[in-house]
């Protein structure tokens, strides 16, 4: 299992293990939390701490369907998203808040979330 927290530990996570490939979006959310997304069903991650206490920042919009970005109460960090659609299952964790040495070799793929809704570009971290 791999672990994960917020930069305080009140928010923690666990997933069995790191996907090969994250994603860097450029949306006007995503842009300013500068979050590396990693996507997994919901199924497959397990708080260990502080789910129920994040707050929520819900984005509506076009190509976004609704989602509610999770930060920590106490620290701040963004630490996940959830989709708000009763259909879907999908998440994404804040990759970034996994032990550095995890995302070597990782594939990035840079999506134009602002414009065009495709892959920029891949590479390897």
């Amino acid at each position: 299992m791999v672990e994960g927290s917020c930069h305080c530990g009140k928010v923690r996570f666990e997933v069995e293990a790191l996907k090969p490939d994250v994603t860097s979006c450029n949306c006007s959310i995503c842009h300013q939390l500068g979050a590396l997304w990693a996507y997994y069903d919901a199924s497959e991650v397990r708080f260990i701490a502080g789910e129920s206490e994040t707050v929520a920042y819900v984005r509506q919009g076009k190509g976004m369907g609704d989602l509610a970005f999770h930060r920590c109460p106490a620290c701040g960090v963004t630490t996940h998203w959830s989709s708000r659609v009763a259909s879907s299952t999908r998440m994404g964790i804040n990759a970034r808040l996994l032990a550095r040495a995890l995302l070597a070799g990782v594939r990035m793929h840079r999506l134009d979330g602002a414009d065009t809704w495709t892959e920029l570009e891949v590479v390897y971290l």
